[in-house]
């Protein structure tokens, strides 16, 4: 209980300041006439300015409050390797006996994860959380437990109200191997090296090394063995292998008595993308869609194209002299013999053989297509006739065999149950300009002519046309594939004719898939990450899939199971518990995902060290032991002392309180001031009459 005066003037203080003087005034005067009783006097004159000031004892009921400890314990991913767990605990156990043995002290312990995405340890983010949650003026002392990797320096507190340290842990000689790749492109165009900055480095006390293994795999696939030196750039050029998503994996085996291999390797996502499609058209004859053909691919900034349009066969007699005519004539050896490995796709429309291209060249053609190249047919009665190029000896890699009938009516193309599943013509439909009719034909608008065909052994039917005959066939043929549309009048969709039709779509399609573009091939299984949640996609040709099994960064396996979304597509959503790289496989189809760096941002650096944290700590004279040498004693200091030594560390009493009760009464009754002031008067005037 503590206690104070208090003053409550009855007249304001200029006034009590006049009476002071003038009662000054008075008591020098007595002094010089040398009266008996000026000391009486005075005390009367100073009891009735008191009694004019009012006082009062104010009494407070304090009740003591504790001190606090904060201790902020490191629980991230770089502190689960070696020894570090079990030293975490156990200064964490040491500092709550040494807490409980102190008088009026209490500890709050706050337990930190891995950051968010990426963001590595928080550690001065959960200390300013956990200092705004309690009175500055109880807080004695904080401590952090970690590794002194902290990745968020920029939001530590500018203001500590106690000292402030940091147990290390780790030992003073680990060490730690880890591979950085320094720069990586987010895209590559086929055909075309890329150049990778890598750098094995090693950290700490680490033992001398001059060569180390590296491997390199791509797409999960068989990884390639190179012997690299240590703590060296290596510049190394990468020829990225298909279009679409390529996942690079590079690893460095774990060497004896490193902290962790969780940074021994890293990914690069790297999208390969083509840089121009060189695409043949050879028109057999001038048709109206032609120029559709022609204006289709031309649209497209990422298409080269040649056009050739045979105009004049060589049989052809008209009488016109041949120094007459203004034709190009057609270059069949540069195209068909020397520069046929140029092109990625030739387009054969309505073409038939008129002794333009001799077989050997259309043998050339076949071996394009076997050795990976692709071939479109769109055939109009030239394919039904004896002249037909199935005929020749490109009829070896086509997918359809003519029989020489062709319906001229009206009809309007259909997906077949497999073509709604196949990448090339799945969700069509949605791109018709009328909805659906009631027996499932899609709205789109009419054709008018189709080349009756019978589909090899090895073609895929994906449209139908007139009494659902064969009218778009798809084969692969070795390494090259092979693309039939039999009608020619697929160019009644651009024109907009009844409505129209997806012909731009289906064209685009067709390409995508004749170059091996991964996001239309028929069976697939891919991973779309957002965050650390995955959408597992599997696309198949047929009705069933099996469960995926997914293998986590650390090996450990996950079996899940897909639902059907629409015809041959089956997702799935997964929550992934870490970062890092992931393996999938149902049995027949793998994939790889990398979910943020291979090796996070927890493991960029390894080695426990306090110079991260240092500046922190020093402006409140803190200190940062070693779990290892020692657990430290917990003493008192004085503000502004040092308060770290060796084998202890120093917490500052705050002495704090809470106020219980006020009480507030005079110092005594105006009664009393009066009766007092009257006694000391009456007492000097009869002391000087006396004299």
């Amino acid at each position: 209980m503590t206690g104070q005066i208090l003053l409550d003037p009855l007249i304001p203080l200029p006034l009590i300041y006049a009476l002071a003087a003038l009662a000054a005034l008075g008591l020098g005067l007595a002094v010089w006439r040398r009266l008996a009783g000026w000391a009486l006097r005075a005390l009367a004159a100073l009891v009735l300015l008191a009694a004019i000031a009012n006082p009062s004892l104010q009494t407070e009921d304090r009740a003591a409050l504790s001190d606090i400890v904060i201790a902020v314990v490191d629980r991230s991913a770089s502190q689960r390797i070696s020894d570090r767990p079990a030293q975490t605990q156990a200064a964490l156990d040491n500092l709550r006996a040494e807490v409980a043995d102190r008088a009026n002290t209490e500890l709050r312990v706050v337990e930190l994860g891995d950051g968010e995405g990426d963001r590595g340890t928080q550690l001065m983010t959960a200390l300013s959380e956990a200092l705004s949650e309690e009175p500055r003026g109880r807080v004695a002392g904080m401590v952090l437990i970690t590794d002194g990797r902290a990745h968020d320096m920029a939001s530590a507190p500018l203001d500590l109200p106690a000292p402030l340290h940091a147990l290390l842990t780790g030992q003073e000689d680990d060490w730690d191997r880890r591979l950085v790749v320094k720069n990586a492109p987010s895209f590559a165009i086929l055909g075309e090296s890329v150049t990778l900055t890598l750098r094995i480095e090693d950290q700490g006390a680490a033992p001398e090394a001059g060569q180390v293994d590296l491997t390199i795999a791509v797409d999960g696939g068989e990884p390639m063995e190179f012997e690299v030196p240590v703590n060296e750039d290596i510049e190394l050029p990468v020829d990225i292998p298909h279009g679409g998503m390529n996942v690079l994996q590079f690893a460095t085996p774990e060497a004896e008595g490193e902290l962790t291999d969780r940074n021994n390797a890293s990914v690069v996502q790297i999208n390969g993308v083509r840089d121009r499609l060189s695409v043949l058209l050879v028109s057999g004859e001038p048709h109206a869609g032609e120029r559709t053909w022609r204006n289709l691919l031309k649209s497209d900034s990422a298409v080269d194209l040649v056009h050739f349009t045979i105009l004049r066969p060589p049989n052809k007699q008209d009488g016109v002299p041949v120094n007459e005519l203004s034709l190009i004539a057609f270059p069949t050896r540069e195209l068909f013999l020397e520069k046929i490995d140029d092109f990625d796709l030739i387009i054969f429309d309505r073409y038939q053989r008129r002794g333009i291209l001799p077989s050997v060249y259309l043998d050339n053609v076949s071996n394009f297509v076997r050795e990976g190249g692709a071939v479109l047919i769109a055939a109009g009665p030239d394919y039904a006739s004896a002249d037909s190029l199935y005929r020749s000896p490109l009829g070896a890699v086509l997918p359809g065999a003519p029989t020489a009938g062709v319906y001229e009516q009206g009809f309007r193309p259909t997906l077949t149950e497999l073509g709604k599943r196949h990448p090339v013509t799945e969700g069509l439909t949605d791109f018709a300009p009328a909805p659906e009719t009631e027996d499932g034909t899609p709205g789109w608008g009419r054709w008018f002519r189709h080349i009756e065909v019978t589909p090899t052994p090895g073609a895929t039917t994906v449209m139908n046309g007139v009494d659902d005959q064969p009218l778009l066939m798809l084969e692969r043929v070795d390494e090259g594939r092979v693309a039939l549309m039999a009608s020619d009048h697929a160019w009644l969709w651009n024109r907009g004719f009844e409505g129209g039709g997806p012909q731009l779509e289906l064209l685009r399609r067709l390409a995508h898939w004749m170059m091996k573009e991964p996001e239309l091939e028929e069976e697939a299984l891919w991973a779309e990450p957002t965050g650390q949640t995955m959408r597992i996609i599997r696309r198949t040709l047929g009705e069933e899939v099996g469960d995926v099994a997914i293998t986590h960064p650390d090996g450990t396996e996950t079996v899940v199971e897909l639902d059907k979304v629409s015809p041959g597509r089956f997702e799935t959503l997964w929550e992934a518990p870490e970062i890092g790289l992931y393996r999938l496989t149902d049995g027949e189809e793998e994939a790889v995902i990398a979910l943020g760096p291979a090796a996070p941002r927890e493991f960029e650096e390894t080695i426990a060290s306090a110079e991260v944290l240092a500046p922190a700590i020093d402006t409140v004279n803190g200190g940062t032991p070693r779990i290892s040498n020692g657990l430290p004693d917990l003493r008192d200091v004085r503000e502004g002392r040092p308060a770290a030594g060796n084998g202890w560390i120093g917490i500052t009493p705050r002495d704090a309180y809470r106020t219980a009760d006020i009480t507030v009464a005079p110092v005594l009754p105006a009664w009393a001031f009066l009766l007092l002031a009257a006694a000391l008067i009456i007492g000097a005037w009869l002391r000087e009459g006396r004299r």
